[in-house]
């Protein structure tokens, strides 16, 4: 065998004993396929069953053949069952779906629909279930969409915190150096102000019952809350999260109940995980200022364990999606002291992206997220206890 071979073999198997630590269980959810499947999100239900959701297609946005699929792992089995439908507009790309289960035991299932094929026109939509714990799809309730209606408040937000970050025209491209000021503009225009907000992350509950949807724009480049207090009848608008290109939040609440948001950096370099935080539940939030974890313009998400301890599931390379990794924080996310791959491709040509994560009733971490190698795509589950990361690699 010639020495490079001999190399590809010793990296290759490398790379296959990250996920070879005992306590953790992986697999695909559907085998590997030719079509687009991304941006994956996973609840447990009431019963112990694990539901998962993504979006399927030729493409993202410009493929109009695009609907939300799911699939359902009955409790006690090790296999996920049949692929199922579950949301399609005809003719439009449904895509970023998110599941949520809330207090009433209610599974709820937000997604975007894509007009025009272009982000920032998106509708954000929801259906909401109370027959879902039997076998195949849920059964829908209801369904309607939410148009947030962000005030004069939300220009004048974004032009005080471009002032403060010191953003200058032309900070993203060459070719469009008056970045700053159209942002400006557009944020004064009602009709753009409340289209475009996209879904990626799980909301965060807060003990009134809040219900916090984090959400992001594409057109803005901002991020955004939108709050319920009425149990997800109603929903208004936050005040934007500015920074220099945040997107997709994942919110988490502290002791003393401030709310972190770590964000996706879509900035200039270097690429790195952005934070903000709201001490008034979600109403108004800090500038998002870059932490010093590395981001490669991918989404993250985290979550507060039981113990209290915060767990992070993101690529934690600068330069692309083919490292993904899980980190756990003994202080509420201001330190991240232990950090153990999920994947990890030598040779940089696979992506694993968009995590979705969830603590499981028996104390598991459940992560779900986009598989994409060489002989196709697919939606990966893995689970472990918390401690797993502790042994290190």
């Amino acid at each position: 065998m010639r020495k490079n071979a001999l190399v590809w073999v010793a990296m290759l198997a490398w790379a296959i004993a990250v996920q070879a630590g005992e306590g953790l269980e992986a697999e695909l959810i559907f085998p590997l396929q030719s079509k687009h499947v991304h941006s994956s999100s996973i609840v447990q239900a009431p019963n112990g069953d694990l539901l998962v959701c993504w979006y399927h297609g030729s493409g993202e946005r410009w493929a109009d053949d695009v609907v939300i699929q799911g699939a359902r792992r009955v409790v006690g089995s090790k296999t996920w069952g049949p692929v199922f439908l579950m949301a399609d507009t005809p003719d439009l790309p449904d895509c970023n779906p998110v599941l949520f289960i809330d207090r009433r035991q209610q599974l709820w299932l937000f997604w975007v629909v894509v007009r025009a094929n272009r982000w920032e026109q998106s509708i954000l939509k929801y259906r909401i279930s109370s027959h879902y714990q039997g076998s195949g799809p849920p059964q829908w309730d209801w369904q309607d969409i939410i148009i947030l209606k962000p005030g004069d408040r939300f220009a004048r937000a974004i032009k005080a915190d471009f002032d403060s970050l010191g953003l200058e025209e032309g900070l993203w491209a060459e070719y469009a150096p008056p970045f700053r000021r159209l942002i400006e503009e557009a944020a004064k225009d009602p009709v753009k102000r409340q289209t475009g907000w996209m879904t990626r992350t799980h909301p965060l509950v807060l003990p009134s019952g809040r219900i916090l949807l984090p959400l992001y724009s594409d057109g803005f480049v901002v991020g955004l809350v939108a709050i319920s207090d009425d149990g997800g009848r109603h929903w208004r608008a936050s005040l934007p999260i500015v920074g220099a290109g945040p997107s997709q939040p994942s919110l988490l609440r502290r002791r003393d109940g401030t709310l972190v948001a770590y964000l996706r950096d879509d900035g200039p370099k270097p690429g790195r995980i952005q934070l903000s935080v709201s001490k008034d539940n979600g109403e108004t939030w800090s500038v998002a200022r870059d932490t010093d974890i590395p981001n490669p313009g991918s989404s993250v998400e985290a979550v507060v364990l039981r113990d209290g301890r915060w767990l992070m599931a993101f690529n934690d390379v600068e330069d692309g999606r083919y490292s993904l990794a899980v980190a756990l924080s003994d202080d509420e996310g201001r330190t991240w002291r232990w950090k153990r791959h999920l994947e990890l491709d030598p040779h940089h040509k696979s992506a694993f992206a968009y995590p979705s994560v969830i603590q499981g009733a028996d104390g598991r971490v459940h992560v779900t997220y986009s598989y994409q190698v060489s002989g196709g795509e697919s939606i990966k589950h893995v689970s472990f206890e918390p401690d797993w990361i502790l042994e290190g690699e």
